[in-house]
């Protein structure tokens, strides 16, 4: 079908005229920082501008004014339009969120074969005046009628699920966390990086003159924290648990131990933090281009889980969704196929979640399984298998059948997707933080703003 038609000189009158809308988001604005090279942070809310304490990210005067030129180069004149000259007034600024028609109008035919148009740009809903002038362009010298250019999508990779979970996060008093062993920069500087933003107060347990040591290395000043004296890892990890037990600290976050070792902790049978769930591990992440932040569990704690711990993992999954504001949280529980082949256990598993959850003995969100990975998070491939659900095409949670599928996805939305992961583990009586040597700064932040909501949604009661 004929999509576009543009127009030669001799079939422009004067008078003729065209318009496009067009909505102003901030991923415009990334998108025109990065092809023009122009990074003033007063386009990119990265400034306060008007001095009102908010920064607003205002438009660049070109991004408006090239409006005007995706009226004349798709419409008026159309394919083939060559512009000579400009002559454009900016009268209000443009901001993020602000939608805008450009109109174009023939004004006069040259006798060189140029045309003078008059452009507006006005902003919807109360018709302000954006900008206002004249254009001369060549029109094109041959019509021509064709099907739609397909331009190449882009994906601004920013992270805006991460930016709304940590301004949900600032106005909770500082969460008071328990750091286990911080004895080296990497692990130190993610506590303080919390302590920083007002997430977490870290209480640094370990060996003082190490924590100390690891301080000096990063050159970060910690006289204003508290450090618990443990000396070894294991009576740190007991230390940092007994924190919790005596209501010091809510939040558990690990530091330069082996992982295994700080979950012996929990997991001690007096005065421990079970809960009657099986622990698992949670990433939340933020995938540029994704509509919503989309968690995988489980892939760092159960190796090959049977179905009981996979319904612990789920359950653990949906209440760490409704902590983090997530009101019906959807849980597509992954296999390699949509339907159920007894020769594949992972596709059996999902199915019994699902009807597990029919049944009341998973609650609070939705859980449908099994789903093949392309129709548990893309709604156009589940209507293209006819896949009718509430949860194919749109999951917040991936359940992966076992720890090497878990990781699998996790890592390929970090390194290849550009994803932003926060992880922590869940189904004790206090979420735990665990941060990687590769996490950076955006991931660390993160990773505290989720347990520090889950600490505050399940304050004073175990949770998972």
């Amino acid at each position: 079908m004929k999509i576009y038609e543009n127009r030669t000189f001799a079939q422009l009158n004067v008078g003729d005229e065209a318009k496009l809308t067009r909505l102003c988001t901030v991923d415009d604005l990334y998108a025109f920082a990065s092809a023009s090279g122009d990074h003033n942070p007063l386009h990119l809310a990265a400034y306060d501008g008007d001095g009102d304490g908010q920064p607003e990210a205002v438009a660049p005067a070109l991004w408006p004014a090239g409006l005007v030129a995706a009226v004349l180069g798709n419409v008026l004149p159309g394919a083939g339009t060559q512009t000579r000259r400009a002559d454009l007034s900016f009268h209000i600024p443009v901001l993020a969120g602000d939608e805008l028609t450009a109109f174009v109008s023939v004004a006069e035919k040259r006798d060189d074969g140029d045309l003078i148009c008059t452009a507006e740009v006005r902003r919807v809903g109360d018709n302000a005046l954006v900008l206002s002038g004249t254009v001369q362009v060549t029109p094109p010298a041959q019509h021509m009628e064709f099907d739609s250019i397909e331009v190449p999508g882009l994906v601004v990779q920013r992270h805006r699920h991460f930016d709304a979970l940590l301004e949900k996060a600032r106005p909770l008093d500082p969460m008071p966390t328990a750091v286990v062993a911080p004895e080296d920069g990497n692990s130190l500087s993610g506590a303080l990086l919390g302590h920083a933003n007002s997430i977490i107060t870290p209480i640094l347990v370990g060996d003082p003159d190490k924590i100390k040591a690891a301080a000096a290395e990063i050159d970060a000043d910690i006289s204003d924290l508290e450090i618990v004296e443990a000396q070894g890892h294991g009576l740190a990890a007991h230390r940092a648990v007994d924190l919790v037990v005596e209501g010091k600290a809510q939040t558990l976050m690990k530091g330069y131990l082996h992982t295994d070792e700080l979950l012996h902790a929990v997991l001690r049978r007096e005065n421990g933090l079970r809960t009657g769930r099986r622990l698992s591990h949670v990433f939340v992440m933020d995938v540029p281009g994704m509509p919503r932040p989309i968690m995988v569990t489980d892939a760092a704690v159960n190796i090959a889980p049977d179905l009981e711990t996979k319904a612990d993992i789920v359950q653990n999954a949906i209440h760490l969704a409704l902590s983090i504001g997530i009101e019906t949280p959807k849980v597509g529980v992954l296999s390699a196929v949509e339907t159920v082949n007894p020769h594949m256990p992972s596709s059996v598993d999902a199915a019994l979640l699902s009807k597990m959850a029919e049944r009341g003995q998973i609650t609070g969100g939705l859980v449908d399984g099994p789903l093949a990975m392309d129709n548990a998070v893309d709604l156009k491939a589940a209507r293209t298998k006819g896949i009718t659900s509430e949860v194919a095409g749109s999951a917040d949670i991936l359940v992966a059948p076992n720890i090497e599928a878990g990781n699998m996805v996790a890592k390929q939305l970090t390194f290849i997707s550009h994803a932003e992961a926060a992880g922590i583990v869940v189904g004790a009586g206090a979420p735990i933080i665990l941060t990687s040597r590769s996490d950076d700064d955006a991931s660390r932040l993160a990773s505290c703003a989720v347990a520090a909501l889950h600490a505050y949604a399940n304050k004073g009661k175990l949770y998972g």
